[in-house]
C-alpha cells in the first residue's frame, strides 16, 4: 500500500494551475519515456539484429546508436517544453483519461473480517470527485455505510467502507464487487463534468425540468396542474424544501406519444408557465426554471440547485424549537502543522447522510484528503481533513461559518419533518395533480416528495405538515385517505425525524475520535502519536 510521506502530504495538491511542473506532467513524461524505450527496443530487435549477426558492430553502428540517444533526450526536452508553454487543460484531461485506463478502480469485498458488516475496499488513481463517485455508487446500490476510512493524499485513492443492506445484514451477493467495479468503471470512462453530476441516471426518453423558488402551501399542486394542462405526464420527480426554498427535478413525457418532448416552442411554453407559478406574488427575482432533454442524477442536482439558491443563509420563520434540538453539530478548525482544515460533524444518523455531506464539500470546491465516518448507532460522527482546490486550508472566519452553514443545510434538506404518506396505484395522466390538489384542499403542505413509476404502477411518497409547518392531525389524514382511497394511500412513520439527538454541553469530538480516527491517521503517518 502506498503511503504519502510527510512532505508529499502537504505539497501534493498545493501546486497551483499557473505552475508548469505538475504531477500530471511528470507522470506523462514517465509514460512517454517507457513508450519510447519500448519502441527503440522493438527497432533494435527486429531491424538491427540481422545486421549485427551478419556484420560485427562497426563505427557506423555506434554512431547511429549515439544519434538515437540524442534524439531520445531531445524528445523528452520538447515534450516537457510543450507542457510548460501550451495550455494544460486539454492535455490534463486527456492524460486523466489515460491514467484511469491504466489504473482502473479495483474493488475487493471482505466478508470475513467483521461480524457485523461487509468490508468494501476501493483503490484507484486519484482524481477530483473520486470519493463522491464511490459514495454515489454505494448509495445507489441501497447500501448502508456504517463506517468509512478514507485516504486520498497524493496520486492514489484508498478507501475502506463497512456496509450492510437495508436490514442491517452483511451482503450475501457474490457479484457485489463486480457490480461496484462496473459502475465505477462506467462512471470513470464517461468523464462527466462535476458541475452537472457524478452518478447519472439515464433520462434519454424523458424531458428533465428543474425548478427552484420560494416554497408555499399548494405550490406542488399548482406545478403538477400546469403540467397536466400542457399534456405532460410526470414519470418521476423529487422535491426538497428547506429554509422556505423549494427545489425539484421532474421527468416528463408527452401524453400522446410517451416519449420526450423536444419541440423548442413547446419547451419554451412549459418553462414560461412554470416560471409564472414559481414566482407567484412574493418571489419575483429568485425563481428559476430549466428544461432539457438529457440525463441527470436527481439527488445530486437537488444539492447543487439548493446550494446555488443559497438556502443555507436564509432564515425560515417556521423553524421552531424542535428544529433547534435536532440541529447538527458542526465544528471547523485548522490543523496548522499538517496544513489541513478539520471538519467534525455529529447529527442523527439516517440513510444517504455521507453522500449529502461529501456532495456539499465537493460543490464548495473542497478536496477531502482523509476522513473517518462512524454511523453504528442512532447518531453519526464524521471527521474530514480538507483543503480548498488551490491546496490551501480555510483562512477566514467568514469562510469557516459558510462551511458550517452549508453542511447544516445539506443534512437538513433531506431530513424533512412531517408524516410520510405512501401512494401506490395504477399510473395515469393527472394522478399527481389530483392527489396534490386533495392535499391542498385539506390544508396539507408537502415538504418533500419522491415520485417514481415502476411499469404501470405509480409508487410515490409524500412528507406532509399543515400549512403552518406543524404536525397534521389524525382526523385530517383519515379524511385525505378516504378521499384518495384507503387501499392506495398509507401512512408510514418516519423513524428518522422522530428521534432527535439530545445535545450535551460537554460533548467533544476530539475525545470521541481519539481512539478511532487518530489511530487511523497515525497508521497513515499523518500524526506523530495517537496517545
Amino acid at each position: 500500500m502506498l503511503r504519502p510521506s510527510k512532505n508529499s502530504s502537504s505539497n501534493s495538491r498545493a501546486t497551483t494551475p499557473n505552475t508548469p511542473l505538475t504531477t500530471h506532467t511528470l507522470t506523462k513524461l514517465r509514460i512517454q519515456t517507457i513508450l519510447l524505450i519500448n519502441s527503440l527496443h522493438f527497432y533494435f530487435i527486429f531491424f538491427e539484429q540481422r545486421n549485427i549477426v551478419k556484420h560485427p558492430p562497426s563505427q557506423n553502428f555506434y554512431t547511429s546508436l549515439i544519434r538515437v540517444y540524442i534524439f531520445f533526450y531531445l524528445f523528452l526536452f520538447f515534450s516537457f517544453a510543450m507542457d510548460c508553454w501550451s495550455p494544460s487543460l486539454a492535455v490534463d484531461k486527456e492524460f486523466e483519461k489515460l491514467l484511469i485506463r491504466m489504473n482502473p478502480p479495483r474493488v475487493t469485498v471482505d466478508n470475513a473480517t467483521s461480524r457485523k458488516a461487509t468490508l468494501i475496499k476501493v483503490d484507484s488513481a486519484n482524481k477530483r470527485g473520486s470519493l463522491l463517485e464511490v459514495v454515489q455508487v454505494l448509495t445507489d446500490l441501497d447500501l448502508i455505510i456504517r463506517r468509512a476510512y478514507i485516504s486520498s493524499d497524493g496520486e492514489w485513492f484508498m478507501d475502506v467502507f463497512h456496509v450492510t443492506d437495508q436490514h442491517g445484514n452483511k451482503l450475501s451477493e457474490v457479484d457485489v464487487a463486480e457490480r461496484i467495479q462496473q459502475q465505477l468503471g462506467s462512471t470513470a470512462c464517461s468523464f462527466r463534468s462535476l458541475t452537472r453530476s457524478v452518478g447519472v441516471q439515464s433520462a434519454s426518453k424523458h424531458t428533465t425540468i428543474e425548478l427552484t423558488g420560494r416554497d408555499r402551501p399548494g405550490l406542488l399542486s399548482e406545478v403538477f396542474a400546469v403540467l397536466t394542462d400542457l399534456k405532460c405526464n410526470v414519470v418521476a420527480a423529487e422535491v426538497w424544501t428547506h429554509n422556505s426554498r423549494m427545489a425539484s427535478v421532474v421527468y416528463i413525457t408527452d401524453e400522446a406519444t410517451g416519449s420526450s418532448i423536444d419541440n423548442p416552442e413547446r419547451l419554451a411554453t412549459i418553462k414560461q408557465l412554470l416560471l409564472y407559478v414559481l414566482k407567484g406574488d412574493r418571489d419575483k427575482r429568485s425563481a428559476n426554471t430549466a428544461v432539457s432533454v438529457g440525463s441527470t442524477h436527481k439527488e445530486r442536482r437537488l444539492h447543487q440547485m439548493m446550494y446555488a439558491d443559497r438556502d443555507y443563509d436564509m432564515i425560515d420563520a417556521n423553524h421552531g424549537s424542535t428544529s433547534e434540538r435536532s440541529k447538527p453539530v458542526v465544528t471547523v478548525e485548522n490543523c496548522a502543522d499538517k496544513g489541513y482544515t478539520v471538519v467534525n460533524l455529529r447529527c442523527s444518523d439516517r440513510p444517504k447522510l455521507l453522500f449529502d455531506t461529501v456532495c456539499t464539500l465537493t460543490d464548495m470546491q473542497y478536496v477531502v484528503y482523509h476522513a473517518t465516518v462512524i454511523a453504528e448507532g442512532p447518531e453519526a460522527y464524521q471527521e474530514y481533513y480538507i483543503r480548498h482546490m488551490d491546496g490551501c486550508p480555510i483562512s477566514s472566519e467568514a469562510e469557516r461559518q459558510r462551511v458550517i452553514h452549508c453542511l447544516e443545510a445539506a443534512i437538513r434538506r433531506r431530513a424533512s419533518e412531517g408524516i410520510r404518506l405512501e401512494l401506490c396505484s395504477e399510473d395515469r395522466v393527472g394522478l399527481l395533480s389530483d392527489v396534490t390538489r386533495i392535499f391542498r384542499e385539506n390544508g396539507l403542505s408537502v415538504t418533500r416528495a419522491e415520485v417514481t413509476t415502476r411499469g404501470s404502477q405509480a409508487v410515490n411518497a409524500f412528507y406532509v405538515t399543515d400549512a403552518a409547518g406543524n404536525p397534521v392531525k389524525s382526523e385530517t389524514i383519515e379524511a385525505v385517505r378516504n378521499e384518495i382511497g384507503l387501499a392506495i394511500l398509507h401512512v408510514k412513520d418516519d423513524c428518522y425525524s422522530k428521534s432527535p439527538p439530545e445535545e450535551s454541553g460537554r460533548f467533544s469530538l476530539g475525545t470521541l475520535f481519539k481512539s478511532r480516527s487518530e489511530k487511523f491517521l497515525y497508521n497513515l503517518g499523518l500524526i506523530n502519536s495517537c496517545s
